[in-house]
This record gives structure tokens, C-alpha cells and sequence, in this order.
């Protein structure tokens, strides 16, 4: 394949110990993983300091950032590198929460610019595996203000004002920034998000990390972020048909969709524009561009060079999300 022309892309997962962390990402997605506590392998990443690393093909051991300023507009799209220049945009991530996740939530665009020079940080999750009985935290159980909030943070009671929400495989939400929200133990789950490392945290369930310490907490942050309307849209709904593309979240930060296959189909990619992400949530399939011909399992990422206009999805059984801006 000529070196400069860009191809589906894979790379080196990068594990993240956390102290909610389990097994999951080892025992039931594949990942090479040393230890018992890896709660987050990030796909595809241009976080400053954590950057993808390809590990397929002729740009094998380039990062995405060098990509990225290699190829510009082939890559991400003339839209997308006209807004975001060499910054990536999304951050791409599967986690596992052997232990509740704290309460947290994230700032928008405009926050996190004026405080943090960065994108704010809305998110979705699509629920891959759940244990039974399994749920998370998103939203309140009732109109809260925020002096009813600020009391309940002070009397350390919030968990008695959150909505807790029974999930199972294939369940999707939508995490907007602003939105409260905690991923609970047992659930294992693909991410998409803006390239955003801010987490404004507000509650820890009073756990201590592994030096004794408490995490920090923000609440300060956290107050001037939170969004106190009584939203209750977070859950998507919506009816997956074999072999077709199945809307999932649409929003200015990304689009995703299910494709659920069990036979051949070729997917167009000539309008949008766009990169084009393909995570594995079920089964395996063989993606097929011109000569290239690659395999995606459970638990495996691919990204799809603006360039490359279609692509063909070869499986008996495949729950693909595909996500582009």
C-alpha cells in the first residue's frame, strides 16, 4: 500500500488503572491487561500526553497527532479540520466499573474553555454487559434547586436526590454536559465523548484511595456547571433493524448509530464529511476497503480515514456503533 495513502487504522489500546476498575476489559474484551483494577481502555485518543499509537499497516508506531498533521483533511474531513484543526475530537472509550464510579459531571464548551482552555465534555454509553441488577446514576428523582443540592452535598445525603436507572445490554444514553451522573458497579460500557479530560466530582462515597487519601472533590466547579432542569431525556429510545443504520444520538459533538449486521452490507460514507469510528459491541465482522481487508472483534475499535468513501461489512453476527461528526 502506498505510504501515503491513508487506510483503516487500528491502535494500541491504552489501559487506565482505576480504583474501580475491574477485570472486564481482559476476561471478556481481549485487552492485554496487567492487573485486576483497569477500568478504562481508551480506543482512540489525542489527549495531550495519551495519544494513539497505530498498530496496523504502513503508519504502524505513528501517533494520531502525527497523522493527523500529516494528513489533515484526509483524515478527519475539511469541516472537521477547519473547526478543530489537529486536534482530534473524540475521545473513544470502553470501561469497566467493578465498583461505583463517583458522582461527577463536566462542564460545556463555554466553561470548560474559560476555566480549562479545552472542549467541555458531552458524552453517550452504550451499555455492552451489565451484571444483574446493575444500574447507574443519571439525573435527579425530583425537582431539585441548587440550595437543595448544596444541602444535601454539605450533609453528605446526595445519593438520597439521584435517579437510579436498572440497565442492561444494549441500553444508550446520552450525558450532556451538565448532567449528574455515576456509572455503577457491574456495568461495562462503550464511550464516546468529546476529547475532554474534565470530570468535576461531587461525591466519592467516602472511599480512600490506595494512599489513604480522599479524591478530590469540585464542588465549587460543579455548582456553576450543573444543570438543575428537570430533564428527563437522557435514556435514547429506539427500535434496531438488521442490516440497516439505526439512529442512536445525534448532537453537534458527534453523530452515532447501531448497525446491527448478520450477512453483507456496504455502508456509504461519501457525505458526511467526516472520519468515521467503528466500535465492536457484539460479535465480529471483516471490514472490506479495495485491497484492505480487516478484522473487527468484540471489544475492538477502527477508524475509517475521512478519504475512504465506503466500506464493506462482512458478518454472521456483528452489533457495530458507528459514530462521525
Amino acid at each position: 500500500m502506498d505510504k501515503d495513502s491513508l487506510y483503516i487504522l487500528k491502535f494500541k489500546p491504552i489501559l487506565k488503572e482505576k480504583i474501580w476498575g475491574g477485570s472486564k476489559l481482559n476476561t471478556l474484551l481481549g485487552k492485554e491487561a496487567k492487573g485486576s483494577s483497569i477500568g478504562e481502555s481508551w480506543e482512540i485518543s489525542d489527549v495531550k500526553g495519551e495519544q494513539s499509537v497505530v498498530i496496523n499497516g504502513a503508519y504502524k508506531g505513528e501517533t494520531l497527532k502525527d497523522l493527523l498533521t500529516s494528513h489533515r483533511e484526509k483524515l478527519v474531513g475539511e469541516k472537521n479540520f477547519k473547526r478543530f484543526g489537529t486536534k482530534f475530537p473524540l475521545l473513544i472509550k470502553f470501561i469497566d466499573a467493578k465498583e461505583d464510579l463517583s458522582v461527577q459531571l463536566h462542564p460545556d464548551d463555554e466553561i470548560a474553555k474559560r476555566k480549562h482552555n479545552s472542549l467541555g465534555k458531552t458524552e453517550m454509553w452504550y451499555i455492552t454487559q451489565a451484571d444483574k441488577n446493575a444500574n447507574i446514576i443519571i439525573g435527579f428523582n425530583q425537582k431539585v434547586s441548587p440550595e437543595l443540592y448544596q444541602k444535601h452535598v454539605t450533609n453528605k445525603t446526595i445519593k438520597n436526590i439521584l435517579h437510579y436507572e436498572p440497565v442492561s445490554s444494549g441500553d444508550t444514553f446520552f450525558v450532556y454536559s451538565g448532567l449528574i451522573h455515576a456509572i455503577g458497579k457491574g456495568v461495562l460500557l462503550a464511550e464516546i465523548q468529546q476529547t475532554s479530560d474534565i470530570t468535576y466530582r461531587v461525591y466519592d462515597w467516602d472511599r480512600k484511595d490506595a494512599n489513604g487519601g480522599y479524591r478530590e472533590l469540585h464542588q465549587e466547579d460543579a455548582l456553576e456547571a450543573i444543570d438543575f432542569n428537570d430533564s428527563t431525556d437522557y435514556k435514547v429510545s429506539y427500535e434496531p433493524r438488521k442490516n440497516e443504520v439505526t439512529d442512536l444520538v445525534n448532537c453537534p459533538h458527534f453523530v452515532t448509530n447501531l448497525i446491527e449486521v448478520d450477512t453483507e452490507i456496504l455502508l456509504s460514507h461519501e457525505v458526511f464529511d467526516s472520519f468515521v469510528i467503528y466500535m465492536c459491541v457484539e460479535g465480529e465482522a471483516e471490514i472490506i476497503n479495495g485491497e484492505q481487508r480487516i478484522d473487527i472483534n468484540f471489544g475492538e475499535t477502527i477508524l475509517v480515514p475521512a478519504s475512504i468513501h465506503e466500506v464493506k461489512v462482512i458478518s454472521k453476527r456483528v452489533k457495530l456503533l458507528q459514530t462521525y461528526i
